[in-house]
Formats: structure tokens, C-alpha cells, sequence
């Protein structure tokens, strides 16, 4: 399985796990020093802690969520170029301060 890009997902700016584009779709999988951490928290209630990979045909439910819609949207896609259907990255392109406690960036920090 290739991969072609990877998100780097924080929770209240910690590093909690990857988010990356395959060409079977997509994986996402909790850091292993986070999942030990003391009282880690899940991305969301579709994606509960675990060591195991979670593997989609598609964009996870939940990240797509993140991504801005209607004008916004259409603001972020032409302000950084990114077609509206490469959902990843208009992730990439516009999670880094997304509300919430989840944040998406394009480097490990």
C-alpha cells in the first residue's frame, strides 16, 4: 500500500496520531507514546483509542467534518489553489486552528 500524503493530528496541541492518504483510501492510527500518556483523549466517538490502525475507502467522517464549508470553502479553495473535491488537502490546507481541540498540520512539530 502507497502512501501519498500524511496529517499530523493533534489534540490540545498534543501529537496524538496520523491521518494518511493511500491509494486504497485512507488510514489513521493514535500515536503509541499517546495512547501511554496519562488520560488520553479520542479524536472523536468514531474513532476510540486503540492500538490497531482504522482503515476507509473514504475520508473519515470526522475529519471531513473539519473542513469549512459553503463560502468558506470556497475562499479556502482559491486562496490556496486546492480543487473542492481533494478533501485531504483542504484538511491539511485549512485545520492547522480549526475550532475544537483537534488540529490538523501538514508537519510534525
Amino acid at each position: 500500500m502507497t502512501e501519498y500524503r500524511t496529517a499530523y493530528v493533534y489534540i490540545r496541541n498534543i501529537f496524538a496520531g496520523t491521518l494518511s492518504e493511500t491509494d486504497e483510501g485512507y488510514l489513521f492510527e493514535y500515536d503509541r507514546e499517546y495512547l501511554t500518556s496519562e488520560k488520553p483523549l479520542s479524536v472523536s466517538l468514531t474513532l476510540p483509542l486503540q492500538n490497531e490502525k482504522y482503515a476507509s475507502g473514504t475520508l473519515f467522517p470526522f475529519f471531513d467534518g473539519l473542513i469549512p464549508e459553503g463560502w468558506l470553502l470556497d475562499i479556502v479553495s482559491r486562496n490556496w489553489k486546492i480543487d473542492r473535491s481533494d478533501r485531504f488537502g483542504l484538511l491539511l490546507a485549512s485545520c492547522r486552528d480549526s475550532i475544537g481541540n483537534v488540529s490538523i498540520r501538514s508537519e510534525k512539530s
